[in-house]
């Protein structure tokens, strides 16, 4: 067996730690292998060591725990890295992303992932992370790096485009689809809805589509792909029949929002695009409405006809301290561990037992370099695709070409990521300028100049590569 030494970086998390040590710990193929947590917060990284010591005894991991604050101490001889991590105050950096281009006029529907705010949101990750690959150049140039952080796909397209490391991108937007499906199909396959049920992306929503897409998984089977949160179901296929659903989600869709069978709350924007484009979208629509360029006119207010929520910055700061509360307690052993057994997996840990010499298995959805995987989408482009992940790495399923419209609208968003990885990386304002100008929410040349300004002004001591 190969000798796994896997490092945690960004391990404090209060989202992303507790359940990625858990599933990691509990894995019997990784039995033994060492674990080095890393944090910026020296108490969190400790917290995070003594929960997983904690996990590892009960569990009979056999793993040798270590944590630091320092990411050379632990990267040396690592077989794998995991990486999830923000420039903080996450949510008020957000927050602000959302509030400087509002000044100069532009409403974002979201403005996380895509628009002026994914452009800012990627140049502040951006010095961090290739900090972090280069280091691994240096210290353990052939370990895997499983990547979390958003933008995912702009920042795994720098780390493959300007270092050597082996990178591939998580996320679990996929469970959407499910539960999105499952919505739809409820009543085909006798699965309880509310009838104001939504998927939008916030913490308070994750409940529901936890049990829904548990409930989906029993009854069919998805095929999708496209670009991480642009991802478009391509086939379902009922699990016992291999019955083509889709007839199934059209009819329940309807030819339009007034004929539709689906609950009004559900995802309207969504069902819109399946009703114009024949493809439904499948990672929500608080991240679908950031790649689109109809969610901003000022005069139609389109967040109000599909009802896009802004991120809940103040509602979620507080979720993040009851889980830190929670992670400390279980740290100092006044809450169990074993609670945590059963936690979902967020992905990294069947990538760390194939990506060695564990079993081959087919992943739902990884981020890679195209290569032809989509035939209509550029070769370097990060597509988030199936594939098969063993020891010989990860070889993505053949999906061929997307619909030529919808190729069109990753094709757009694949230019401009291009574009933004470049400003981002070299601090170049001439480009962060023309990545504005060809973001689909921008339609005015000064009012890109404004908001760029603005942001740099205000980002100043986050963005050190634009000094």
């Amino acid at each position: 067996m190969t000798s796994r030494k896997i490092v945690i970086i960004g391990v404090g998390s209060a989202t992303f730690g507790p359940t990625t040590l858990a599933t990691i710990v509990r894995n019997e193929t990784l039995r033994g292998s060492k674990l080095a947590l890393v944090d910026l917060d020296e108490a969190a990284a400790e917290n995070a060591a003594r929960v997983a010591r904690r996990m590892s005894d009960a569990w009979g991991a056999d793993m040798a725990i270590s944590a630091t604050t320092d990411r050379r101490e632990a990267l040396p001889g690592a077989s794998h890295v995991v990486v999830s991590i923000e420039v903080a105050p996450r949510e008020e950096l957000w927050r602000l992303d959302w509030e400087i281009p509002r000044r100069h006029g532009l409403r974002q529907p979201y403005a996380e992932n895509g628009g002026p705010g994914g452009l800012m949101h990627t140049c502040r990750q951006m010095p961090a992370h290739l900090a972090i690959a280069r280091d691994m150049e240096a210290l353990c140039p052939d370990a895997w790096l499983i990547l979390f952080s958003n933008p995912l796909p702009r920042l795994t397209r720098a780390i493959t485009k300007y270092t050597r490391i082996k990178t591939v991108g998580k996320c679990h937007q996929i469970n959407v689809g499910y539960a999105l499906a499952a919505a739809l199909l409820a009543e085909r396959y006798g699965i309880p809805v509310a009838g104001d049920v939504m998927l939008h992306s916030d913490p308070g929503n994750f409940p529901t589509v936890h049990t829904l897409a548990q409930a989906g998984r029993r009854h069919f089977t998805i095929t999708s792909a496209g670009l991480n949160h642009f991802i478009w179901l391509l086939d379902i296929r009922d699990r016992a029949t291999g019955e083509d659903l889709y007839p199934a989600l059209r009819a329940a869709v309807g030819p339009s929002a007034a004929a539709s069978h689906a609950p009004p709350s559900l995802e309207p924007l969504s069902l819109e695009m399946l009703r114009l484009f024949g493809r439904l979208p499948i990672a929500g629509d608080t991240h679908l409405a950031e790649y689109l360029p109809w969610l901003h006119d000022p005069q139609a207010e389109p967040w109000q006809t599909f009802a896009l929520p802004l991120y809940d910055w103040s509602g979620n700061e507080d979720v993040r301290e009851v889980l830190r509360v929670m992670m400390a307690a279980m740290a100092s052993g006044d809450l169990p561990v074993d609670g945590m057994r059963e936690s979902l997996s967020e992905g990294a840990t069947e990538l760390i037992a194939a990506l060695g010499d564990g079993e081959s298995y087919v992943d739902e959805t990884v981020n890679v370099p195209n290569r032809g995987a989509i035939t209509n989408l550029p070769a370097d482009t990060i597509v988030e695709v199936p594939a098969v992940v063993g020891p010989f790495g990860i070889r993505p399923a053949q999906i061929g070409p997307l619909p030529e419209p919808i190729a069109e609208l990753c094709r757009r968003e694949a230019a401009l990521v291009e574009l933004v990885v470049d400003a981002a990386v070299h601090g170049d304002r001439t480009l962060a300028l023309q990545a504005l100008l060809l973001d689909p929410m921008i339609g005015d040349i000064g009012r890109a100049r404004a908001i760029l300004d603005d942001y740099l002004t205000t980002f100043a001591d986050h963005l050190p590569q634009f000094k």
